[in-house]
């Protein structure tokens, strides 16, 4: 029987002993927690549970961010686990240092905030709900060469043609009919697509050579495909017509899109509160933090959402980001930076108040635990968010106002959580919620206890 017991400093020493001796039986339960072990491995789950959420769209421009942010979420867990313990036992000591009894600034804010926690806790939850309100307005709309930079040759030559003439070929809508129709009914059918507003013009019914389906070609306007284009392709699809009518091309094909990621949104935002709730319950044991956690990062949600509004659909600051204001959103670039953004608050929602936790079970007085956890994880947290926001904010000097808007909307989120949400609005909470910040109900208390995952240290 080997055991294990930790020196001062990095070594660990191996001692023998009997099986079902005292010291060894000490020495096992010393051993069964490693709170920040834990900790990573929560959080990477949670980050990872959040991505792998777009596999739920069965588009591979999204599934391809699933397996990619999965893969490189769980490598780097396994080299935090594996890889950087081994480091640290052979170079740890030269990285320590003194302990210092200086506080840091987020831990004075963080202090401050709950001696007055209600005035605090309202002053901040009203920046926020102003800053996330624009996300009322929110409008979804279709790409359009306004996406990419001015002078751009695929751009101008758009612009030119827009300009130029009133409707574009390549924005045709074709409509097959695969199914029996006489020349009679193919010309009264394509005298019906005619009448249609925001169409152009309608192509005589062209047969396929192998005498087959039949294609008419619908024309829209430019000014159709510049407004309510899905509005448009319900149009042409509700016309009466022969049986097996098809409507497709780039205006369809871009409808549907929007059509199913929109339907099968809310099957993923569910899928991403229940896994994350519960894996926040299985480490803390508690219902109350879970839900503070889920309606905080909502919060921060919707202030990246209301950035993309305010930015991007209503044109502010346009020229110095250099961008053309579409006034529109295209939904799939929200809909990514939904799923990364909620994984990375929850990442910091695991960190945070791991170490509270784990002060708390140390002293059990709720304030004392929330300050110390803060001062002890906050820095942490404010430099990785630095990092993160930085690296996000790089895109924003890229072209294509895709990459504007993910770079813009997550290094704001990102801030926004790591600062107000998580120095102030957090510890407010907790300090106002005291002892229910651990409720459960008895059953669910009990099947924590069985499951093992608790971050408690033995």
């Amino acid at each position: 029987m080997r055991g294990w017991r930790v020196r001062r400093g990095w070594r660990w020493r191996c001692l023998r002993g009997g099986r079902g001796s005292a010291r060894c039986r000490r020495l096992r339960r010393a051993g069964r927690g490693c709170p920040a072990g834990r900790t990573v491995i929560f959080s990477g789950v949670t980050v990872a549970v959040s991505l792998s959420a777009l596999l739920v769209f069965p588009f591979f421009f999204l599934s391809s961010f699933a397996y990619a942010g999965v893969l490189v979420v769980l490598t780097a867990v396994a080299g935090v686990v594996v890889v950087l313990p081994a480091a640290l036992a052979r170079w740890g000591h030269r990285m320590e240092r003194p302990p210092s009894a200086r506080t840091g600034l987020w831990h004075r804010v963080a202090l401050r905030a709950m001696r007055k926690p209600v005035l605090s806790g309202a002053a901040v939850l009203g920046v926020l709900l102003l800053a996330a309100s624009p996300v009322l307005g929110l409008c979804f709309g279709q790409p359009d060469e306004r996406t990419l930079p001015e002078g751009t040759p695929s751009r101008t030559t758009s612009e030119a043609i827009h300009r130029t003439y009133a409707a574009e070929p390549t924005d045709v809508l074709q409509v097959v009919v695969d199914g029996p129709a006489t020349p009679a009914e193919l010309t009264v059918y394509a005298a019906e697509l005619a009448r249609v507003p925001g169409v152009f013009q309608v192509d005589p019914p062209e047969h396929a050579p192998n005498g087959g389906a039949v294609r008419i070609g619908v024309v829209p306007t430019q000014e159709a495909m510049y407004g309510d284009v899905p509005a448009l392709v319900e149009r042409v699809r509700a016309v009466a017509g022969p049986p097996g009518v098809l409507v497709g091309g780039y205006p369809a094909e871009t409808t549907d899109f929007r059509t199913t990621l929109l339907d099968r949104l809310p099957v993923v935002i569910a899928l991403i509160l229940v896994a994350t709730f519960v894996i926040l319950f299985l480490m803390t044991g508690s219902l109350l933090l879970p839900a503070k956690a889920t309606v905080l990062n909502l919060l921060s949600l919707s202030v990246m959402s209301g950035c993309l509004v305010y930015v991007f659909q209503d044109g502010h600051f346009a020229d110095l980001l250099g961008f053309t204001p579409t006034g529109s959103i295209e939904p799939s670039i929200p809909v990514l930076m939904f799923c990364v953004v909620y994984g990375l608050s929850m990442d910091y929602e695991v960190l945070m108040p791991a170490r509270i936790k784990e002060e708390y079970e140390r002293t059990g007085d709720t304030e004392r635990a929330v300050v110390a956890g803060i001062r002890r994880s906050a820095p942490l947290i404010t430099a990785a968010a630095g990092i993160l926001a930085l690296s996000f904010a790089a895109y924003a000097t890229g072209g294509v106002v895709f990459l504007k808007e993910l770079g813009v909307g997550t290094a704001l989120a990102i801030l926004v959580d790591a600062t107000l949400i998580r120095v102030v609005l957090l510890p407010v909470s907790m300090r106002l919620a005291g002892r229910a910040n651990r409720w459960a109900p008895a059953p669910l208390r009990r099947l924590h206890r069985r499951a093992g995952l608790s971050e408690a240290v033995a």
